[in-house]
């Protein structure tokens, strides 16, 4: 047996989990699909960690879902295949702590995706995306959803719709890549980050997220309301008592995550 397809690691309150087909790009297959969301599920569910990388062995990210994964299967077949590569979509959205994707070389089709669905993302300045399964006849229509939320139905169709590739910096400008750097410095401004993430209020990472996400769904007025009633829950808990009187006191928080 080979190297198991999705390795993790823990390095203090970082989860650290690495794609790891570089022999083949780092493509979805079945095994490769449910190592990632099941790797997630666990990091959430780990009361030792705050913050999730996701980064990738060999030169690339991930260059979508396997094409052998394509052949002799019914729609039925078809349709459990994607929605099991598309299963990361809805877990991250839905995990307690923010999920950050290290990018290097390719990110192409659902390997595009999962930099999409992943709440923060550094490149390196080589990196390269795109939703190119309209190249080979498919679309990527899993892609386009979190990508849609990012940077609006237009920029999205046409990505979608041509295929065509966009480097680091125009990933940057459009907004779904949040710092580029270079290669060599990829690693360390990624930890960097989730560092600094880290040794925030873990409750209020959560509220955080659950707002953001849910708002989108939202009108204007609602969606205030809404993380009003989020923001009131953290102020009555003891972190939010602890982060204020740490200020105040001008020391580093001690938080309990309650």
């Amino acid at each position: 047996m080979g190297e198991k397809p999705i390795l993790t690691d823990k390095k203090e309150m970082i989860g650290v989990i690495t794609l790891n087909r570089p022999e083949e790009m780092n493509t979805f297959n079945v095994p490769f699909a449910r190592g990632l969301n099941d790797a997630l599920q666990d990091m959430d569910q780990d009361d030792g960690l705050r913050v999730v990388v996701i980064r990738a062995s060999g030169k690339h990210f991930s260059t979508g879902i396997s094409l052998g994964e394509f052949k002799d299967k019914s729609h039925k077949e078809y349709r459990e295949l994607i929605k099991l590569m598309d299963e990361h979509n809805h877990t991250i959205a839905r995990m307690k702590k923010p999920v950050i994707a290290s990018v290097k070389g390719y990110a192409l089709a659902n390997g595009a995706g999962l930099v999409f669905a992943c709440d923060l993302a550094v490149a390196a300045e080589d990196a390269k995306f795109g939703t190119t399964a309209i190249n080979v006849g498919l679309i990527c229509l899993g892609p386009a959803v979190p990508l849609a939320r990012s940077i609006g139905r237009k920029k999205t169709l046409e990505m979608v719709l041509t295929g065509d590739m966009v480097s680091a910096a125009e990933a940057e400008r459009l907004g779904f890549i949040n710092k580029v750097v270079p290669a060599e410095e990829l690693e360390a401004a990624t930890m960097e980050l989730a560092a600094k993430l880290a040794k925030k209020s873990p409750l209020a990472l959560q509220i955080g997220k659950t707002g953001i996400y849910g708002m989108s769904e939202l009108p204007y007025h609602q969606s205030l309301d809404y993380l009003g009633e989020l923001f009131a829950s953290l102020c009555a808990t003891e972190d939010a008592r602890e982060g204020l009187q740490a200020f105040v006191e001008k020391r580093k928080p001690i938080w309990k995550n309650r």
